[in-house]
């Protein structure tokens, strides 16, 4: 049975050293699941940590490439450049023939990341990427009021119509895709990862997370993340691109623009302030999901137990 191990959890919790680990110990190659890490160029402010020896290896087109750190392959990372746009679909398309590469090499492939979007893709399917907007259906039903359009869809899709908030009823464009959507669906495969899966999630306390973050940023401050900004705006990459616009990058924007009025330290602090927000609501997206198992990182044996759970997992039949 193909097998796929899954390591996910928020910012700055070690899933990919973790991963490195793991890797080691039972033949296994790293598959990235972050939605920053797949520009190229955008090195230091997504925490791709790659060694400066580290040469990004093409074999298969198809594939796109690989890093190899400490003897490990790690795939996902850039996979487009900086003024490309990409979407959960491309990735899910890629890292599944990636994924499909490294079972038929006989090797462990690990999804590790903190991008739940990515992840569910990869695992569960996302059916509604697949369904392309319908010119014809768009313009047959844009005249239509918002109560008009809720009741096609209560017809076409009473479960979905059902589970609407207040706000995305009153949205047009919303009610007008979830139709959309609804007249598509019954006509779609079944897109969900069909073999063995083991699910890590590694976690801590709000107070020893927030203060790794900040760590985690410093470094990151150190390592030349206003260096690379700049090199890559000398380059041609447009402080509006959605690349520019991620975590670690937006927060620079008005430091760039009008560096005697803004200060470093403030766009640090407010770097900090995001990564907060966003642990939380990666925390809150991966709590839904009751297939993972939990490792607090604060405590000593943790790394050990993951050891043995993935052991029994993997060895098992």
């Amino acid at each position: 049975m193909k097998k796929l191990l899954v390591i996910e959890g928020p910012t700055g919790t070690g899933k990919t050293s973790l991963a490195v680990a793991l890797a080691k110990k039972f033949d296994g190659e790293i598959v990235s699941a972050d939605s920053r890490q797949v520009y190229k160029g955008f090195d230091v402010g997504t925490g791709k940590d790659l060694p400066p020896d580290a040469k990004y290896k093409t074999q298969n087109p198809k594939l796109g490439g690989y890093y190899e750190t400490q003897g490990i392959r790690i795939w996902g990372y850039d996979l487009v450049e900086p003024h490309e746009e990409f979407s959960v679909a491309q990735y899910i398309k890629i890292v599944r023939v990636i994924i499909e590469d490294i079972f038929a090499r006989g090797k462990l492939p690990i999804l590790v990341g903190g991008t739940g979007l990515y992840i569910k893709g990869v695992i569960d399917g996302i059916p509604t990427l697949s369904i392309k907007p319908n010119p014809k259906l768009r313009k047959s039903l844009e005249e239509k009021t918002k109560e008009e359009l809720f009741e096609i869809l209560g017809r076409v899709d009473p479960v979905r119509a059902a589970s609407l908030n207040s706000s995305d009823r009153k949205n047009p464009r919303r009610l007008i895709r979830a139709i959309e959507v609804g007249l598509t669906r019954s006509k779609l495969e079944n897109s969900k990862f069909e073999g063995g899966l083991l699910f890590i999630g590694l976690t801590t306390s709000k107070e020893i997370l927030n203060k790794r973050i900040d760590e985690r940023v410093d470094k990151r401050v150190q390592k030349g993340i206003e260096s690379e900004i700049k090199a890559l705006i000398k380059n041609g990459v447009k402080r509006d691109s959605r690349a520019m616009d991620s975590l670690g990058y937006r927060q620079w924007k008005e430091y760039f623009k009008r560096p005697k009025k803004v200060s470093k330290t403030n766009v640090i602090k407010l770097w900090k302030v995001e990564e907060h927000k966003y642990s939380k609501r990666q925390m809150t997206w991966f709590k839904k999901d009751k297939r993972i198992n939990w490792f607090d990182i604060s405590l000593a044996t943790w790394q050990k137990n993951v050891e043995k759970l993935v052991e029994k997992w993997y060895k098992g039949a």
